[in-house]
């Protein structure tokens, strides 16, 4: 599909999107990634959106492109359409849907992680949402790359932890799992939900808080997650370094796809 000089996703950002993992064959959490996308268009004012539509398209994108047998990642962009000047909407909006699949490997190496300047604005309903405006975590990623690292770290307007640029952000410390709360202008990643229910079912305590990045000074170990990384563990973040710890590699296998 392609989209027109006027689509509001292009020109304004006004839109969403999901990123899902394809692997033997299927889309195992797509029902919980259009469940979110549902919940964001609601909280942009968008239409509701035909979900056997988006399912039918999310699972013909990987035999589309021929990857239909490997991993890969499947994304579900959506749209506000054409329509409207400036910044108005129509008083109809309608709505595009389209998806696209694109290899996927397996991450096997620990990530390298640097706080970065570029801060999530709390205040924003969007920084809780997956919507098509990502430059900030654009820019912090190239923060990362130019520090040579592999992922930024980043705060809000606070102080306060949040995420990576496109992971959410995890930590273990006196025996308990610690997570930046949702308000702090979290994304709630489908694979945190999956990580903090694994937790819970091992009677670990979950504590999802709000805290500067001192509290990665005192971590017994540091993690990202996302439906394509699963569980990814750090070995260095600004100086400190992290060994492979058990809950973390437990946490792991449990979500693993």
């Amino acid at each position: 599909m392609t989209f027109p000089l006027d689509d509001r996703g292009l020109l304004l950002g006004d839109g969403l999107f999901e990123t899902m993992l394809w692997t033997d064959g299927g889309l195992p959490h797509l029902d919980a990634h259009l469940a979110r996308m549902a919940a964001g268009c609601e909280a942009m004012g968008l239409p509701v959106f035909d979900r056997e539509q988006a399912r039918l398209l999310c699972m013909a994108a990987p035999r589309e492109a021929g990857l239909a047998e490997v991993r890969a990642a499947v994304r579900l962009t959506l749209t506000a359409g054409s329509g409207g000047r400036g910044l108005d909407r129509p008083a109809a909006p309608v709505i595009r849907l389209a998806a696209r699949a694109a290899a996927a490997a397996p991450v096997t190496t620990p990530v390298d992680l640097v706080l970065a300047k570029t801060r999530r604005n709390e205040g924003s309903p969007a920084s809780r949402l997956k919507t098509l405006s990502y430059l900030d975590n654009v820019l912090a990623r190239a923060e990362a790359q130019a520090a040579g690292a592999d992922e930024a770290v980043m705060r809000n307007n606070h102080g306060d932890l949040t995420c990576a640029a496109a992971a959410n952000l995890f930590w273990v410390a006196d025996g308990s799992l610690f997570t930046p709360a949702l308000h702090c202008g979290v994304l709630a990643g489908v694979a945190r939900g999956r990580v903090i229910e694994a937790a819970r079912s091992l009677d670990v305590d979950v504590h999802e808080v709000a805290t500067g990045a001192e509290a990665l000074d005192k971590a017994e170990a540091v993690f990202l997650t996302n439906s394509l990384i699963g569980v990814r563990p750090a070995r260095r973040f600004e100086g400190e370094t992290f060994g492979p710890h058990a809950l973390a590699e437990r946490l792991r296998e449990m979500v693993r796809d």
